[in-house]
């Protein structure tokens, strides 16, 4: 098992990573709330990480801190939650956001996010209610400068990183014109788009 990666950060998009671990180039996939954290690419970086291993694939997921990685791995043995859809609640909202939730019984505010009907918030809430006690109900990282993506085109790299998260390619359009995006790199527009869409209600 592979619990932790210290590396140089080659390439990043929503939600996949590239990072070199001494000439060995691992690639992940992260929630947003770890790329709002991330350094610059070519900058060392060190990451909690859980690997998921498939018939057809072995996948390693990334995560900035370790409270991240435990609501995660809390999050797939709820009944229904697959890692896809952990990743969409963990790019949606916070964990202090998602504690929330779950002990207000906020069900309306899971089914805002992608991928959740009503069926499995009630789930989420139910299940997750007791195991956010052993998690110690995690914190926020707190949010650090970010750096450019160097990409040419950040709202089609917006747009992309939403419908890998799970939203449908007309929604993920949607979202995107209704932010400002003037000036704004890739993750910063995905990070007010999905933060427009938390606070309809």
């Amino acid at each position: 098992m592979i619990g932790r990666i210290r590396g140089e950060i080659v390439h990043k998009q929503p939600p996949h990573l590239l990072v070199d671990v001494q000439g060995i180039g691992y690639e992940l996939e992260a929630p947003m709330s770890t790329f709002y954290n991330l350094p610059a690419q070519g900058e060392p970086v060190v990451l909690f990480t859980h690997l998921a291993i498939r018939d057809d694939a072995h996948i390693l997921y990334g995560f900035f801190s370790d409270s991240e990685r435990s609501l995660f791995r809390a999050l797939l043995r709820v009944s229904g939650v697959g890692a896809k859809m952990a990743l969409a609640i963990l790019s949606g909202m916070s964990a202090d956001e998602f504690a929330r939730c779950v002990q207000s019984d906020d069900t309306a505010a899971l089914v805002r996010l992608p991928g959740i009907g009503k069926r499995t918030a009630e789930r989420l809430v139910v299940e997750m209610r007791d195991r956010l006690d052993v998690l110690g109900a995690p914190a926020g990282v707190p949010a650090r400068p970010r750096a450019a993506m160097q990409d040419s085109s950040p709202l089609a790299d917006a747009v992309g990183a939403l419908i890998a998260l799970g939203y449908k390619p007309n929604d993920a359009s949607r979202m995107v014109r209704a932010v400002d995006c003037e000036g704004l790199d890739s993750e910063a527009i995905i990070r007010a788009a999905l933060k427009a869409v938390a606070a309809k209600g």
